[in-house]
């Protein structure tokens, strides 16, 4: 006679990996970081007794650092428990979010999925002509003189430019060898993976970066069975810390939401 308690149902954890990386408004609210995800990603590899970790990934990017931080937590979590990952990328995966990606074992997507964009980009403005022109007068004083480099209020100096190029081209090196480490043989030795370009799942799929074209659901019921379960994992998104909420607070979350959107709407997510 079966005994219904002793034979539990297979199990998939579902953790959703949704945002901008990084971007966090005032005490942390909002955006994608690591300290955020680890009690999420703990959770899913230890209840129930999954056979398996999906992500669902829909990311633009953002932080090199959190992207790495989330994505070494997932490895190590994986290996302790013995659970394989899968990713299932939804409208993007995209710099940091396919450093996201990377983390697992095999990597899905929809076929209009916007993956790759393997670079790192620093982007600010130049107002030194805008405020000369109203009569504003720059004024900083520093101990080190590298300390205002790149201050957007003066004009660039070629010295910092390069400075931060190097910087730059660190981060990248880093970001390629993640890709390369986590995709071994499957990537195909195509230079243009590594240029800052994306593209939709096929070419994608030729090129290595994911393992096939599915949807997270279906998917997991061909690999695991019919009768397979899901339970979802993530991180809460507070709706206006609970109420609890400043006219400067309502303005940086705002101003967050705004940031993440133009992240997805480079590659023509929203």
């Amino acid at each position: 006679m079966k005994v219904p308690f002793l034979n539990p149902a297979t199990r998939v954890n579902v953790v959703r990996l949704q945002g901008a990386i990084g971007i966090a408004g005032r005490g942390g609210t909002g955006g994608l970081n690591d300290a955020g995800m680890a009690p999420v990603l703990e959770r899913a590899f230890r209840r129930g007794r999954p056979v398996a970790v999906a992500l669902a990934i829909n990311s633009p990017g953002g932080s090199p650092v959190q992207s790495s931080l989330i994505a070494a937590r997932i490895r190590r979590l994986s290996q302790r428990h013995q659970v394989p990952v899968h990713a299932f990328v939804e409208d993007v995966a995209a710099s940091g979010g396919y450093w996201l990606a990377s983390a697992a074992d095999q990597i899905w997507a929809d076929e209009c999925s916007i993956i790759g964009s393997i670079g790192v980009v620093s982007g600010r403005f130049g107002l030194q002509d805008f405020i000369a022109r109203h009569g504003i007068e720059r004024r900083i004083h520093t101990a080190g003189r590298s300390k205002a480099q790149l201050d957007m209020f003066r004009p660039e100096k070629p010295e910092d430019v390069a400075r931060l190029q190097r910087l730059l081209d660190q981060m990248h090196a880093i970001f390629i060898e993640q890709v390369q480490r986590r995709r071994g043989a499957r990537l195909k030795g195509d230079d243009d993976l590594f240029t800052g370009e994306f593209w939709l799942a096929a070419p994608a799929l030729r090129m290595g970066l994911i393992d096939g074209i599915g949807h997270l659901v279906p998917r997991m019921r061909d690999l695991f069975g019919d009768q397979v379960r899901f339970q979802t994992y993530g991180a809460p998104r507070p709706f206006l810390r609970r109420f609890g909420i400043s006219a400067a607070d309502l303005a940086d979350e705002t101003l967050g939401a705004l940031n993440e959107r133009a992240a997805f709407q480079r590659f023509g997510a929203w």
